[in-house]
């Protein structure tokens, strides 16, 4: 009995959090819809920007975001990797935190893919991505949390904060493609100059973007672009097998139309 009064006002508590005035509603977006889903675990260590472990050995991966890679075995860290890292680590190790979970729990390695919440409302992968450690990372069918992740990093991208502010971050011409970007998650601007003819692909000049079959279930044909507008896709550099450079769309939000 104790323990469910206990539980009762801590939701309560969490709502009123939420509603008053001057709470950092960017932070805490997406946390309404979460109350009572997901468990409390407890951060025993942090690996780097968007992994940890739980004081019961599970591994977490953030979802919805991806931060610089530290460094491990034979890489090197990527640019603000370190840094990335301590920012999560100094925000909530040793802290018990709440996970809250998407369609898919567990990603290829066995992790627990989760949004990660603190006791005091705090949205961890929101904050990470604010703060210009992580940029936007989503796979179907994990959607729910994805709207609202753009829409912080694009402020984040906007006030060139961490990674936005860095060369190897920053968002590509579509005309600076080169191959030593090939392999590289990278975003990449441009204006449409040819969409193909059952509108599930474009042209961003020698940048081909595509939506591969096994994804097609997630997306609105035909895609929402016309000749001209100004976009911006996200997704892995890859070699056209004609020449030029293809980029797949693995989500909606790889793709961002300028209003």
């Amino acid at each position: 009995m104790i323990r469910r009064r206990g539980a009762a006002a801590w939701l309560l508590f969490a709502a009123a959090l939420l509603l008053a005035p001057g709470s950092p509603r960017p932070l805490c977006a997406g946390t309404l819809s979460t109350v009572g889903s997901g468990r409390w675990v407890t951060v025993a260590e942090v690996f780097d920007g968007d992994t940890f472990r739980t004081l019961d050995g599970e591994r977490v991966r953030l979802l919805g975001i991806n931060a610089p890679e530290v460094a491990h075995r034979d890489a090197p860290a990527q640019p603000l990797g370190d840094a990335a890292g301590e920012a999560l680590r100094r925000r909530i190790t040793g802290r018990v935190v709440r996970l809250a979970f998407d369609r898919e729990r567990r990603d290829v390695y066995g992790r627990l893919l989760a949004q990660v919440y603190t006791r005091d409302g705090t949205w961890i992968n929101g904050w990470m991505v604010a703060q210009g450690w992580a940029h936007v990372y989503t796979f179907v069918p994990n959607l729910r949390w994805a709207a609202a992740l753009l829409r912080l990093e694009r402020r984040a991208r906007g006030a060139g904060r961490g990674i936005w502010a860095d060369p190897r971050w920053r968002v590509l011409d579509a005309g600076e493609l080169r191959p030593g970007l090939l392999g590289q998650f990278r975003l990449v601007r441009g204006r449409v100059d040819r969409v193909g003819r059952r509108g599930r692909d474009f042209y961003l000049g020698a940048l081909h973007v595509t939506v591969p079959k096994k994804f097609r279930d997630y997306f609105h044909f035909p895609l929402p672009v016309q000749r001209g507008d100004p976009v911006v896709v996200r997704g892995k550099i890859r070699a056209g097998v004609r020449g030029g450079w293809f980029i797949s769309l693995h989500a909606p939000t790889d793709l961002e139309v300028a209003p």
